[in-house]
């Protein structure tokens, strides 16, 4: 399991995230990267044109099908994106929240953004990783994006993020058909 700042999988509470806006982060490595999750989506990814988004272009996007999915995301697939920028003074807080908008739009779906490290299976969307996703969506709703890594340590964030928790359980817990392409990777 990748251990990270903020707490529970995500890390420990001795492990301070830095203060200030998500941005810097974003380019901890070089060029910033915005790594978006979908659930409901199937397991096919879409083409690199559906990321030309708020007058962006990522200059690297790659899309990984998350293996050994549960039994119960399966059906509905799982993707997660890295879309990377070499411009890293570029608005990608408007950028994300397009994003997440996008993978929600084309049927019943849950995207959030996220840093690495953030994703475990037994624990998506819950409080011991709240302090690593920095926006989220459901099909049918808003994006919701918080930009202030202090934030993501908040209640008030906890309480936003358990919105998309309730979309993913209610998603998971519907009878019908999963999306086109949601077969089961390996």
């Amino acid at each position: 399991m990748s251990r990270g700042p903020g707490g529970g999988p995500w890390g420990t509470e001795s492990e301070r995230m830095p203060e200030g806006d998500i941005h810097e982060t974003l380019c901890w490595r070089g060029p910033a990267s915005v790594n978006v999750f979908v659930i409901g989506a199937g397991n096919t990814p879409l083409p690199k044109e559906a990321f030309h988004l708020a007058g962006l272009v990522p200059d690297d996007m790659l899309p990984f099908v998350l293996m050994e999915q549960p039994e119960a995301i399966a059906p509905f697939g799982m993707i997660s994106y890295d879309l990377d920028f070499d411009d890293t003074s570029l608005d990608l807080r408007a950028y994300t929240r397009a994003t997440l908008g996008r993978l929600c739009e084309d049927g019943r779906a849950v995207a959030w953004a996220g840093f690495e490290g953030s994703l475990h299976y037994d624990h998506l969307l819950t409080d011991e990783v709240a302090a690593g996703i920095y926006g989220f969506c459901a099909s049918g709703t808003e994006p919701v994006i918080e930009w202030d890594l202090a934030a993501l340590r908040s209640d008030r964030w906890r309480r936003r993020l358990a919105e998309a928790r309730a979309a993913l359980g209610a998603l998971l817990a519907t009878p019908g058909t999963p999306p086109a392409g949601a077969a089961r990777s390996r």
